[in-house]
């Protein structure tokens, strides 16, 4: 299964996006799938996840502002971010976390999603 992450774009500060993530194959229900990001010069960090029952998670940086949903049926999986600020500007992208807390797919190109201020 690949993952193709889309969306990003130039935004400004306050503004919004909506990333997409769709799998060529089926989502394995026992993945949590997140959004991850990665900010020059800085390490990937979690963003949020959604587990196959719906429990989410957030990073302390994004709560409120930012949510997570799943669609099995269309293989997807969408990043709602509002309320953009400069420091969200990176590189996301979507994967899925195997019971066992490893990444289960292949890491794919991201979409760059950028703020101005």
């Amino acid at each position: 299964v690949q993952l193709q992450a889309s969306g990003g774009g130039l935004v400004q500060a306050g503004g919004s996006l909506r990333l997409s993530c769709v799998a060529s194959g089926s989502i394995r229900s026992s993945y949590v799938m997140g959004w991850y990001r990665q900010a020059p010069g800085k390490q990937r960090e979690l963003v949020a996840d959604i587990s196959n029952g719906g429990d989410t998670n957030y990073a302390d940086s994004v709560k409120g502002r930012f949510t997570i949903s799943r669609d099995n049926a269309k293989n997807t999986v969408y990043l709602q971010m509002n309320s953009l600020k400069p420091e969200d500007t990176a590189v996301y992208y979507c994967n899925g976390r195997t019971p066992w807390g490893i990444m289960g797919y292949s890491w794919g190109q991201g979409t760059l999603v950028t703020v101005s201020s």
